[in-house]
């Protein structure tokens, strides 16, 4: 490892090399998703300036928007006060966040009542997935 890469040791990476990561639209202040990152993805994001997340169920290097275009261009990246948890402040390109074709993955609310919760999509598709990955 360089000195330039010493940054990377303040992070209380888990028992798999990952922390996990925010990604909140820069404007809006939106949340957008929820990811994870391991040493090479954080490093890979900071190099190119744009998101790139580790995939568990690949397990591999994921480059945000590789597949659909809607990348997530960094503005800004923060460290939690515990140096466990990663926020990225995005320019969500396409407003596309979500692989449900919606602006962020957190579309779903509950609502609740004397008869208990329930889940109810609060945020509409704004383009149909199928037509994203093909």
């Amino acid at each position: 490892m360089s000195a330039n890469d010493m940054w990377l040791n303040k992070i209380k990476w888990d028992e798999h090399g990952l922390v996990p990561v925010i990604a909140q639209e820069v404007g809006s202040n939106d949340v957008l998703m929820f990811a994870w990152m391991n040493r090479d993805a954080l490093a890979k994001t900071v190099e190119t300036g744009e998101a790139v997340y580790w995939s568990r169920s690949r397990r591999k290097l994921w480059h945000k928007g590789e597949e659909s275009g809607h990348i997530q261009k960094v503005h800004e990246i923060r460290l939690d006060c515990d140096e466990d948890v990663v926020l990225l402040k995005v320019e969500q390109v396409g407003n596309i966040a979500c692989h449900t074709g919606r602006h962020s993955c957190f579309f779903q609310k509950l609502s609740t009542s004397d008869k208990g919760g329930e889940w109810e999509e609060v945020e509409p598709v704004l383009k149909d997935p199928e037509s994203i990955y093909k």
